[in-house]
């Protein structure tokens, strides 16, 4: 009798013990339930950046996201300013020239992981070594005021060396390539399409165009939709997004050929929150992610398989052979001859 109580005592004992063990076990089978903060610098627009914040904290409902907006050009600037105390986790969006410039001066942290695996062609849109990552892609086009060009023969851009049309004098618009990784990618064009000698040349031309230098590189879209002049030079993505909210452009791309923007993503070296930076960035190369630009005015295609592009056509253009490393490389260089010898970067409009 004795023995059968205590047998059954016993029984009872593990029994809570089991309980206990369960309840104090944590949520998802074993694996630590993610939570709080997450400081991302974003570059994309702001409704783009708002959607993204919003859909994360969603899926991740104890990790509060705070992002900050910057230009691709600002944001490098900040990440140097702030090397030796990052205020920032990930950096999500913006040519990936950029990215690579960071990598170079030692701003990234080196992330490898198997979402990596459904990049489509991983040669343009990863980095080999594993700091960056290509999250879209877009074509740079040219945006006619619609009224502007109705007064002119129903005249479009077709070529860059329209932009040096007379007609076009104090009629351009574009963001300063200081600021604006649209605008870079623009300058790095014309530099590959005609060689740096008579690139140079060419954009000394190109600036005297200028009406007023943008900060954004989206903004000309907006402004030449507004009247305030006659032709932009923006990501075409950006122009689908304007004339969907109703402003009167056309798009158009240069015959020659134009180049073309990898949006990229990179953990920043010392990251305060770096394994809520890790799940952002693995869930930024989910096909479901990737389709939820539309949803926040974003075209761009995606960069990994099994997301469909929304707007497909904005990449049966010509492009050229865009040269990402390069231009990553001696955008410092660039930049700066850009606005000591052509153009200085004050005032920018916003």
């Amino acid at each position: 009798m004795f023995r059968r109580r205590t047998f059954w005592l016993l029984v009872g004992l593990l029994a809570l013990m089991v309980l206990i063990l369960a309840a104090c076990a944590p949520p998802g089978g074993g694996e630590k339930e993610a939570s709080g903060e997450l400081n991302l610098l974003c570059t994309p627009q702001v409704e783009w950046c708002e959607g993204m914040k919003a859909e994360f904290e969603k899926k991740y409902p104890n990790i509060t996201v705070n992002f900050v907006r910057m230009s691709s050009g600002e944001s490098l600037t900040r990440l140097r300013n702030e090397k030796d105390n990052p205020q920032f986790d990930i950096w999500w969006g913006g040519p990936v020239d950029s990215f690579i410039a960071a990598k170079q001066e030692g701003l990234l942290e080196k992330y490898e992981t198997p979402a990596q695996d459904k990049i489509i062609n991983k040669k343009l849109m990863l980095d080999p070594d594993k700091y960056w990552a290509g999250i879209y892609v877009g074509s740079l086009g040219f945006a006619t005021n619609k009224n502007w060009s109705d007064e002119n023969g129903g005249w479009v851009p077709k070529s860059w060396d329209d932009l040096l049309d007379p007609r076009l004098k104090g009629q351009l618009m574009v963001a300063h390539p200081s600021s604006s990784g649209t605008s870079y990618t623009a300058l790095c064009t014309i530099l590959q399409i005609k060689g740096e000698e008579a690139g140079w040349e060419y954009l000394k031309q190109y600036a005297g165009q200028v009406n007023q230098f943008t900060k954004s590189g989206s903004a000309p879209a907006r402004f030449v939709g507004a009247g305030e002049a006659a032709v932009g030079v923006v990501f075409s993505h950006d122009i689908v997004k304007q004339i969907e909210n109703g402003l009167p452009l056309i798009l158009s791309f240069p015959e020659e050929g134009t180049g073309y923007e990898i949006g990229g993503m990179g953990i920043i070296k010392g990251a305060k929150n770096l394994e809520n930076a890790k799940l952002w960035y693995d869930w930024a190369l989910q096909p479901e992610t990737q389709e939820l630009g539309p949803k926040y005015g974003a075209y761009q295609a995606p960069t990994v398989e099994g997301a469909k592009p929304s707007k497909p056509e904005l990449l049966e253009v010509k492009l050229i052979d865009y040269d990402f490393e390069w231009c990553g490389k001696n955008k410092k260089a660039f930049v700066d001859r850009f606005t000591n010898e052509i153009a200085g970067a004050e005032n920018l409009k916003k």
